[in-house]
């Protein structure tokens, strides 16, 4: 066997069987690990470039190479390909997976039974679409294959290894501890991070997600929220409506006569005077994986002061008003 005499056809071959089997099964056949330094791109498409090198030899020379028989550099795999005339290129580093995109990974998965998907299946081409529209990466730091099909089904192959039923079977790959975090959160509730993807996914579909304003990061920080960083700040937007707001601090006085905490009765107004008339803070009762995308009614919402605000949404889940004033009274 000549090592690096290859063909353009062989090198076809090798593409196309790799679009048959899909990246993460071709790679697992021919025990290649996902391309770090540099990637083929072929009709649009990105493919790892030492593992079509080294199965093209199977097709113009009777034997597939096995990885430790060559490098993936240009005095190997890389110059191979780019001698035939191939595209070949250090591809830009897309920005890690946040944990709102790993939600949704996460939620594909289980819907299949934690099955692999290949980057041809249709919910994997639907999950890579919606990720793409997620606010959470500028576009100056995406790269051309930001989020891609083929993305998507090798972070499923990351996740997929991390499960507790895999010990033994799928060799570990190239995932990290929020894969391991965000899979334990799925795991431990599985009703509640289903709800909290489907909500995600219907406010992209709808484009409701993509108006809110920014919230700044240390806020955002505050929630604990396995459901995720955007429906915290959908939420955080809900409470902060002006004129909802408005509306429940007339309900409350007319029912109550002062704007006394929910839980812990405090009145600010009462302790500082007119400095303190009408401050009271909006939370919104409903949890972030059971609130859709209707109109807010003032019974969603609840005045608390600045104190207990914060303890409902220190915990996991958060706390309900009856819950806080119970942990208080004790």
């Amino acid at each position: 066997m000549k090592i690096g005499e290859l063909t353009r056809d062989a090198v076809l071959d090798a593409l196309a069987e790799c679009d048959r089997l899909g990246t993460a099964e071709f790679l697992k056949t021919y025990g290649f690990k996902p391309a770090v330094k540099y990637v083929l791109v072929h009709e649009g498409k990105e493919y790892d470039s030492k593992a079509i090198a080294g199965v093209a030899h199977w097709y113009c020379q009777g034997r597939a190479l096995t990885s430790d028989e060559f490098s993936g550099g240009k005095a190997a795999a890389a110059g191979w390909l780019l001698k035939l005339g191939f595209d070949v290129r250090t591809p830009k580093r897309n920005p890690d997976w946040v944990w709102d995109e790993l939600v949704l990974a996460c939620a594909l998965l289980a819907e299949n039974g934690w099955a692999q998907l290949d980057a041809g299946d249709k919910q994997v081409v639907e999950l890579s679409r919606l990720l793409q529209k997620l606010p959470f990466h500028d576009k100056a730091t995406r790269g051309e294959t930001f989020r891609n099909a083929n993305g998507v089904a090798r972070k499923i192959v990351d996740i997929r290894t991390c499960h507790p039923d895999n010990i033994g079977r799928l060799t570990r790959t190239n995932g990290n501890r929020l894969d391991y975090e965000v899979l334990a959160a799925f795991l431990a509730a599985p009703a509640r991070m289903a709800a909290a993807a489907a909500r995600i996914k219907a406010g992209l579909r709808s484009g409701e997600l993509l108006k809110l304003p920014k919230a700044p990061l240390e806020e955002l920080e505050e929630y604990s929220a396995p459901e995720g960083r955007i429906l915290a700040r959908r939420h955080l937007y809900r409470e902060r409506n002006q004129s909802l707001r408005e509306r429940k601090l007339a309900e409350v006085l007319g029912e109550r006569g002062h704007l006394g905490c929910a839980v812990c009765d405090f009145d600010f107004e009462a302790k500082y005077g007119a400095h303190g008339a009408g401050y009271i803070e909006c939370h919104h009762v409903v949890p972030l994986h059971v609130a859709g995308e209707g109109e807010t009614r003032l019974s969603d919402l609840a005045l608390v002061c600045a104190n207990c605000h914060r303890m409902v949404h220190r915990t996991n889940p958060w706390l309900t008003i009856d819950e806080l004033r119970a942990l208080l009274a004790r």
